[in-house]
């Protein structure tokens, strides 16, 4: 049997980091050069493209990408890519730097250091109400994504970007590995068929029945929980992260799992970002992906399996990665088990169903929820983290 990992989205693992030699002389190059100061939404996917999790893209898109990305979900050349990776800005820095094509950009942090450089092929406007209804369904600025986007400058700036010196801080760094040290890791392995399981919550016991259902078909599981930025009122990455370590640490065969971190910023963009969350998997080195109900939802902007049906728009070849669709698990009495609508044909006074408001009110008052709805290991952890706060 192949012991070949799925090749990378396009067929190569992009690579735009700079070191050795050169650091020093793209960084003479950066001094010279107009600054641009990036957000963290940005410079988390800036790092995110130097390292290949956005493969087959090289840097921000140009317009013509851009656009067929908004009404195609597909790059200017046909390969699939369903959201918009620019670098957006003022007109009045584009006036006050006198940005232009053909010029190269320096991209620095927030405190002024340089980081990186943009060739800058491209500089258009962006129709801010478009990209809204395009991406989000939706021109409601009480939807995270789409109140981000209003904030943000209108012109964006596209080309091939050069990282020479990485984050500062990387979070959780113990979990860090870039796509190729995923693939490394599963390779080690002897791993051919890898699922990822994307996250923004703690596990509870519906997400730990999608993950073991789905182990039971595939060689391993990356658990990929997204602690980029996030909304204010979602659970702060490290509660999460302590909650993952107790669950692997007691239910789950640790030859079986890897834990490690996606530092993307979250995007609320429900289907779309469903099948983003794929192509990424697809090249940290995953043939499989669980999409459950909701997938990269937020309020009640997408219907519950509406990141289900997107990927219909897609032939599988054009996605290369294999998504498992699960409906809402739930626990049954009489059936002693963790099942959907799909398996279970008892009605629902045999059911445990408990909405995410009333769990977190419990765990806020010091109370631990029923064990068929969350491990009271990780209700522990996240009691902790109330009382802390």
């Amino acid at each position: 049997m192949s012991t070949r990992l799925i090749a990378p989205h396009g067929g190569t693992l992009v690579n735009r980091l700079v070191a050795g030699e050169a650091r020093q002389a793209f960084k003479a190059v950066a001094e010279g050069c107009p600054r641009i100061l990036l957000d963290a939404f940005t410079l988390s996917d800036l790092d995110l493209l130097a390292v290949g999790a956005y493969s087959p893209l090289i840097g921000f898109m140009n317009r013509e990408d851009y656009e067929s990305v908004l009404h195609t979900m597909r790059l200017a050349d046909g390969t699939a890519w369903p959201l918009p990776i620019v670098l957006r800005v003022s007109p009045e820095t584009v006036r006050g730097l006198r940005l232009e094509p053909g010029r190269t950009v320096t991209l620095a942090r927030p405190d002024g250091r340089p980081i990186g450089l943009l060739e800058l092929q491209d500089v258009f406007e962006i129709d801010p109400e478009m990209e809204a209804v395009c991406i989000f369904g939706t021109t409601d600025h009480k939807h995270p994504g789409v109140a981000r986007l209003f904030r943000w400058g209108t012109v964006a700036l596209g080309g091939p970007i050069w990282l020479f010196d990485g984050p500062q801080v990387v979070p959780f760094p113990q979990y860090h590995m870039e796509p190729a040290q995923t693939r490394q890791a599963f390779a080690q392995r002897g791993w051919r068929r890898v699922v990822a399981f994307q996250t923004r919550n703690p596990i509870h016991r519906a997400h730990e029945h999608l993950m073991r259902t789905a182990l039971e078909i595939v060689d391993g599981l990356l658990i990929h929980p997204l602690v980029g930025e996030t909304k204010a009122d979602d659970v702060p990455a490290w509660v999460r992260m302590r909650s993952y370590e107790r669950l692997i640490e007691t239910y789950f065969p640790k030859e079986r799992v890897i834990l490690s971190v996606f530092p993307a910023a979250m995007r609320y963009a429900g289907p779309r970002e469903a099948v983003f969350h794929a192509l990424v998997r697809k090249n940290y080195g995953c043939s499989h992906i669980i999409i459950g109900r909701d997938h990269a939802g937020v309020g009640n902007y997408y219907g519950p399996y509406d990141a289900h049906h997107i990927f219909e728009r897609f032939r599988p070849e054009e996605l290369g990665i294999t998504p498992l669709f699960f409906e809402n698990a739930f626990y049954c009495y009489r059936c002693g088990t963790m099942v959907t609508s799909k398996t279970c044909p008892h009605d629902e006074s045999q059911h445990v169903k408990l909405s995410g408001t009333k769990v977190r009110r419990m765990l806020a008052a010091g109370e631990h929820p029923p064990a068929e709805v969350l491990r009271q290991e990780v209700a522990s952890v996240l009691i902790e983290s109330y009382r802390a706060s």
